[in-house]
């Protein structure tokens, strides 16, 4: 009985630990490729990106649109909305008493 016990503890350590510790290695592998591939993809738009940046036409438009920059000379102009009119123009207010001395 006890050679038994001993058999079946050496086979444990020498096949199932190790194919555990194999898929484990295994399933790590996959998920790093993974993460190693987005990384590759955000590079390539970085790259992609940077690459639009050295063009004076590429910053003159992210200047115009989030910045609302103009060359010397133009006139900017600014597009207002109509108020509407069905609401109150004012917010309404409470008033209360001064304390009392």
């Amino acid at each position: 009985m006890g050679l038994l016990m001993l058999l079946f503890v050496a086979f444990l350590f020498v096949f199932v630990f190790p194919i555990r510790t194999l898929l484990a290695q295994r399933q790590e592998t996959n998920m790093v490729r993974d993460r190693l591939e987005l990384f590759r993809e955000q590079s390539d738009q970085l790259a992609d990106e940077a690459e639009r940046l050295q063009s004076d036409a590429e910053v003159e438009r992210i200047a115009r649109e989030r910045y609302n920059l103009v060359r010397p000379g133009e006139t900017p102009y600014a597009v207002v909305p109509v108020p509407d009119t069905s609401a109150p123009t004012t917010a309404p207010t409470t008033t209360t008493a001064p304390p009392a001395p």
